[in-house]
């Protein structure tokens, strides 16, 4: 066997290593197959979310004035007019994703003749495979949602930098028909001592800290939900009660209701809806 011949066949052994290490080629979706994805990054694929948690927006009580920015900023994304990406943080469990979630459904129901709105989720530690999402849906005839529930970034987290430059700072920027919605329990998205401490070992403090804080400016609305009172708590919870048809004595349901906060020390959207699903099921009755 010749030298040659003997690298031809080292050359194609590599060549197969590579082959089989390399990433998948991206699979085109089919996006008539749901309104919702979840984006798998491993597998460069959308995979289709047929029942969908949520619930309807009448039932997401006390953020009224929040809701409706969300409602009108989406509806005007979706008929193909500027819209903002959108931060909603604040306290646990006051409906920030499950208002996310009945907004498209309510901009959907709003006008069936339209292409849907399509909402496709990306988890958390997937944020570096954002640009590659928006890659494979730039050309698609649909507009969509990219939703990242209770996103926020520790110590040593880079990946910021990809949703930076994703959401706005990139050469191509963000494609049209693409507009992300996020949640975080906190407004700057990093964590205070982690700022802090950039502050103190950087060259220049105030870079470093302007580095961290730009990328909430990325967002062009932020949405705070902050704890409800006592009458917004019994709404959320008369409301429920309502939709759901759980015949029970109001004043009896409002103190029970109030002896469920109580032991769990927090009024909330959730607290109200495990208030309800616990009523239900002495109830004898599926929700």
């Amino acid at each position: 066997m010749t030298t040659e011949d003997m690298l031809s066949q080292k050359l194609d052994r590599l060549i197969a290593a590579l082959e089989r290490i390399a990433p998948p080629a991206a699979q085109p979706a089919d996006l008539t197959a749901a309104d919702c994805f979840v984006w798998d990054p491993a597998r460069l694929m959308l995979d289709p979310v047929i029942k969908v948690n949520r619930v309807d927006i009448s039932l997401i009580q006390g953020v009224d004035n929040v809701r409706d920015i969300l409602v009108d900023n989406t509806r005007r994304f979706a008929d193909g007019l500027s819209a903002n990406n959108v931060l909603l943080w604040g306290a646990r469990g006051m409906g920030k994703s499950s208002l996310v979630k009945a907004v498209q459904a309510a901009i959907n129901a709003e006008n069936p003749g339209r292409p849907p709105l399509k909402l496709i989720e990306i988890h958390r530690e997937d944020i570096n495979s954002l640009p590659a999402l928006m890659s494979s849906i730039k050309d698609a005839e649909y507009r969509f949602i990219l939703f990242c529930d209770d996103l926020s970034f520790d110590h040593d987290d880079t990946s910021y930098k990809s949703l930076k430059a994703a959401l706005e700072g990139g050469v191509e920027g963000r494609p049209s028909n693409v507009i992300f919605y996020a949640t975080s329990n906190r407004r700057h998205l990093l964590p205070r001592d982690m700022i802090e401490n950039e502050r103190s070992t950087a060259i220049n403090p105030s870079e470093a800290v302007e580095e961290k804080v730009s990328l909430s400016d990325r967002f062009g609305l932020w949405l705070g939900f902050h704890k409800c009172s006592q009458d917004d708590y019994l709404s959320m919870v008369d409301g429920y009660a309502k939709y759901f048809g759980l015949d029970y004595e109001e004043p009896r349901l409002r103190a029970e209701a109030l002896e469920w906060a109580t032991t769990r020390g927090n009024r909330s959207g959730r607290v109200a809806w495990q208030f309800i699903q616990d009523l239900a099921g002495r109830l004898g009755k599926a929700i």
